[in-house]
């Protein structure tokens, strides 16, 4: 018994050590799952935090940890998307990254946090925020209505200058999350550039913004999109889009790495897309 464990023992080490030697040995994974599932090429599928509490204008939408907790339980989702756009609230943060780590979990969740753009609270402030968030736990977070290749330069030394090691195809090992978003016109205009600034990891059209900025030119405004995931395939970063149950196949051929659910067809779409995916 002892000889025929010894044997098995060796066995293994040997194929570890011809697995190392001919280049095939398992890459490292992220903590982030869905980093390695973008650069393996696959779609990967999130939810907008539901609010709770009375849904009335003027009164903010409630994040809990319970809520996070009912989000770490459904394994359909691979993120979870925080908007605080409209009003920033770190607690809002803490309380759904405590409930996404709870130990009734199914699957790690990536906890992505848009915050209020750098052209309306300044870059100060943006960066005490990013610093912020990152300390809470959270993976990644999005910065909406970049203005231009400029600005975009200024938000990757932003997230630098909070210390998020932040994934890029010129930091591969990085576990923290930026994301850029194109929103307008001129800044549409311009991607390319944007593109071209690098150290950030997801590009995204924000099409209901640009829709708007383009008078509900649904066509142009689907265009822009097209173009911007174009620049983030050639650059090697995921791009994001919302999707519904009557695209979300496409959006999967179209080749965007990270697709945005909100509403009770959100389960339903992700079947769809994760079918459409081989996942």
């Amino acid at each position: 018994m002892r000889a025929h464990v010894l044997m098995n023992a060796a066995g293994a080490i040997i194929a570890v050590l011809v697995l190392i030697s001919t280049g095939h040995a398992p890459r490292a994974q992220h903590e982030n799952a869905v980093i390695d599932l973008w650069t393996a090429g696959k779609t990967t599928f999130g939810v907008y935090v539901p609010g709770e509490g009375p849904r009335r204008r003027g009164v903010p939408p409630v994040y809990t940890k319970e809520g996070g907790e009912r989000l770490a339980q459904n394994p359909l989702y691979d993120f979870v998307f925080l908007n605080l756009e409209g009003g920033y609230d770190i607690e809002a943060v803490r309380a759904i990254g405590e409930g996404l780590r709870s130990p009734s979990a199914v699957s790690r969740k990536t906890l992505l946090v848009r915050i209020p753009p750098i052209e309306r609270d300044g870059a100060e402030v943006t960066r005490a925020r990013l610093k912020e968030i990152f300390d809470t736990g959270a993976d990644g977070v999005v910065l909406p209505h970049v203005r231009s290749p400029e600005e975009a330069a200024l938000a990757v030394r932003l997230f630098a200058d909070a210390g998020a090691d932040v994934w890029s195809p010129a930091n591969p090992s990085g576990e923290k999350i930026a994301m850029i978003m194109i929103e307008d016109p001129d800044s549409l205009s311009r991607v390319r550039e944007t593109a071209d600034i690098g150290g950030f990891s997801i590009l995204a059209c924000g099409i209901g913004s640009l829709t708007r900025a383009l008078d509900g030119d649904r066509e142009a405004a689907e265009a822009g999109n097209q173009r911007v995931l174009a620049e983030a395939k050639r650059i090697g970063v995921a791009a994001m889009i919302t999707a519904n149950a009557g695209d979300v196949a496409d959006r999967v051929e179209e080749g965007f790495l990270a697709l945005l659910m909100q509403g009770p067809s959100a389960d339903e779409t992700i079947e769809i897309g994760r079918a459409a995916a081989g996942r």
